[in-house]
């Protein structure tokens, strides 16, 4: 049995639940609706596919190595995540104490002839996840010293490497599907209009919090 494969998978499986900037945009697109969520859910899969792909390139090293390019993927993960909470925010001030749940929104599925506006919504919800785990800019930092750690020394660094940037993926194709379905299960009880407005407040200001800090951090550097 192998006992660090066995490891690697308890330390991933808590580095994807772990909540942050991917689980507040999973929970407040899946407030809006079961597809909104499963799509932000695979959008954030699809971020992390990108850094695993660039840990295994060996691109994440110089990633890391140039303080230019980390910054600059620094300042913009924090603007698009000010964006995302500022706009939570917003819609949480916005809306009324009595305001009916939000399900009846394009994002919620529309009869057939709403489709084009339910595609839409998916995609900027695919786009939301996709877009909030990509410009993570410490996300190449922990692959870069987590992944080597689990290669078994005399064996081929690429193919072990290879199946465990597959493993997390794959955790998160589960994990984060599962938070939007469980959202979404709950629904109504979440999308009672004072519950609705605490939780996207919440999700809001986490996001917001989330983004000043990389900005004072791209400051600071």
């Amino acid at each position: 049995m192998d006992g660090q494969l066995i490891a690697f998978t308890g330390v991933a499986a808590g580095m994807v639940a772990m909540p942050g900037a991917d689980f507040a945009v999973v929970v407040r697109n899946a407030l809006d609706s079961r597809r909104a969520g499963v799509a932000t859910a695979v959008g954030v899969a699809g971020g992390l596919l990108v850094h695993t792909a660039l840990a295994v390139a060996g691109l994440a090293a110089v990633l890391v190595a140039v303080p230019a390019l980390f910054g600059a993927v620094q300042l913009l993960g924090g603007v698009y995540l000010l964006y995302l909470g500022t706009r939570a925010l917003t819609a949480a001030l916005r809306r009324p104490p009595g305001a009916t749940d939000r399900t009846a929104g394009p994002a919620a599925g529309a009869p057939a002839d709403g489709r084009p506006a339910a595609l839409l919504g998916t995609v900027q919800s695919l786009r939301q996840g996709f877009l909030t785990n990509a410009l993570n800019p410490k996300a190449p930092v922990l692959f870069l010293s987590l992944l080597p750690q689990f290669v078994p020394a005399g064996q081929p660094a690429l193919p072990r490497t290879l199946l465990l940037a597959t493993m997390v993926v794959a955790m998160a194709l589960v994990w984060f599907p599962a938070v939007a379905l469980l959202v979404d299960r709950l629904g109504v009880w979440l999308r009672r209009p004072s519950v609705a407005r605490a939780l996207e407040a919440t999700t809001g200001a986490l996001l917001t919090a989330l983004g000043g800090i990389l900005l004072v951090e791209v400051a600071l550097a």
